[in-house]
């Protein structure tokens, strides 16, 4: 009887825990910035263009005489990273930035970078290396 009583809960667990991650999908805008980047031809493509590929942007900045900077961001996260406490040592999140210079309605330059908190600690990587107190 109290096999029953867990396998049961067993089911009802792993179906509350599966309809809430299916859920989180659908409620997540989700961007791709390295692919819809791509879409963005230089010389081409327009204001509108940017904004039909890569949405609102994040940031805007008026370099005046009709330039404009658009600033994009995103943060992937995997799913251990995530998780309270414990998230913290799993890794460090991938950040992606995309910046699209805007000359008179006209895309004049893009920019994509992307990088993790650890890419700068590649001084510390040499066991040969002297520590700096």
């Amino acid at each position: 009887m109290v096999l029953k009583i867990n396998f049961r809960l067993l089911i009802i667990m792993a179906v509350a825990v599966m309809l809430g991650t299916m859920s989180g999908c659908y409620s997540t805008p989700v961007r791709h910035l390295a692919s819809d980047v791509s879409l963005l031809k230089t010389g081409e493509s327009t204001a509108e263009d940017v904004l039909i590929f890569l949405g609102p942007p994040d940031e805007q900045q008026d370099m005046g005489g009709g330039v404009e900077k658009w600033l994009y961001r995103d943060k992937e996260m995997s799913f251990l990273q995530k998780t309270p406490l414990l998230g913290k040592h799993m890794g460090s999140p991938l950040y992606r930035k995309v910046v699209v210079t805007i000359t008179k309605n006209i895309v004049s330059d893009v920019t994509y970078s992307a990088s993790d908190k650890d890419d700068l600690n590649w001084a510390d990587d040499f066991s040969w290396q002297e520590k700096k107190k």
